[in-house]
């Protein structure tokens, strides 16, 4: 009886005590990025949500409730065990896709910005294309784990990976979500370089997948006006497509080095599409000047450091793969959203992680986090030299 209190015990603090500066510095980071978004929500979203919802909060509230949930469900995911994910792996996976097939082919699927990629259960809607990035993470973690010493072989190692991964990916693509199409991708091709997988032996996958991409895009005459906003000199055009581009590029050139102050965007009043969302950038830059953006890509600089110290101190090669995985979606995922505000890249629609608005995406970024975090924890002081 003693012996099973005492175990009790050992395991109850275990899930609240953790050695690793790493697992406590991610905690904080999440947690500050999180806040700092729902402040830039609340800020870019009140004209729109004044206009649309009738009150100048509606939609940042909506943020700040996901906000808090979103909290407890990165603490909680921190603390699980690695045999929890590897678990749920399949599984995830294999759910994840059928929501996705929901909203391919049945009349559940709702078609946004030209896009089909809302899946509509209720009074609920959702994005099941988040929901297998997350699947992604834990699914990689698991097939990189039990064939890590043959997958720079094309045929027995690399193959299966990219016809499952790919599969879930096409999925996406089937409803005209290039911008996370590119980032799953990301996910699948960056996470297997970074585990050590040679470039020649991902060369053929990753040039047959540009190849479908250009395809895709091709085909779609939203996005080759989109392609072509972006070939043409926008400050010169009254193109209709080229509106968002012009306007953030304003926004960003009016916030100065100092910014117009907290709140006093001019961007936001109707001038600036997905303000709160693919463009937050934009307003940041303007409201906080080049100080605003320069933190914003520190923040996301820490992050990608302290996710590569989780990936790098992780003790098993499921750790190692899955923390991989997140870090090229999350900092990724940035890199590709500031891009398109900054014009280096064509508008894409995806959002920025932890800052923009968005229930779906804030908690699915959070989620991977936490499993990220997970494998950080265990790290000992000796690992963290390393």
């Amino acid at each position: 009886m003693v012996r099973h209190i005492l175990l009790v015990r050992d395991k109850t603090l275990g899930f609240f005590l953790s050695d690793s500066s790493t697992y406590y510095m991610l905690l904080g980071l999440v947690v500050l990025m999180v806040a700092f978004g729902f402040v830039m929500v609340l800020s870019s979203s009140s004209v729109e949500s004044k206009i649309e919802d009738g009150g100048f909060f509606e939609q940042s509230l909506r943020q700040g409730v996901f906000a808090l949930i979103g909290v407890p469900v990165l603490y909680v995911a921190s603390r699980l065990p690695e045999r929890l994910w590897m678990k749920a792996a399949w599984p995830s996976m294999i759910l994840s896709c059928i929501m996705q097939l929901l909203v391919v082919f049945t009349p559940l699927g709702i078609e946004v910005g030209g896009n089909t990629n809302w899946l509509a259960l209720g009074p609920v809607q959702f994005q099941p294309s988040e929901a297998i990035k997350v699947s992604m993470v834990l699914w990689l973690g698991l097939i990189v784990s039990r064939k890590q010493h043959v997958l720079n072989d094309l045929k027995q190692g690399l193959v299966p990976v990219l016809v499952t991964g790919g599969g879930a990916i096409g999925l996406v693509l089937l409803g005209g979500d290039l911008g996370t199409v590119m980032v799953m991708a990301g996910m699948l091709f960056g996470a297997l370089f970074l585990i050590g997988v040679r470039l020649r032996t991902l060369a053929i996958p990753v040039s047959a997948g540009l190849l479908l991409f250009t395809v895709f895009a091709l085909t779609s005459e939203s996005r080759m006006r989109r392609i072509a906003s972006f070939l043409t000199d926008c400050t010169q055009s009254n193109s209709d497509d080229c509106w968002q581009i012009q306007h953030g590029t304003w926004a960003l050139a009016n916030g100065g080095i100092f910014g117009v102050g907290l709140g006093n965007s001019t961007a936001k009043w109707s001038w600036l599409p997905a303000a709160d969302n693919d463009f937050i950038f934009a307003i940041i830059g303007e409201e906080l000047g080049i100080l605003g953006a320069t933190l914003v890509l520190a923040l996301f600089a820490v992050l990608a450091v302290l996710l590569y110290r989780a990936m790098a101190n992780a003790t098993t090669p499921y750790g190692t793969a899955a923390s991989a995985v997140v870090l090229v979606w999350v900092v990724g995922q940035a890199a590709v959203n500031i891009a398109v505000v900054l014009g280096v890249m064509p508008i894409l629609g995806v959002p920025l992680p932890l800052i923009s608005a968005g229930g779906t995406a804030l908690l699915t970024t959070m989620f991977a986090i936490g499993v990220a975090m997970s494998f950080a924890r265990t790290a000992t002081p000796e690992q963290e030299l390393r």
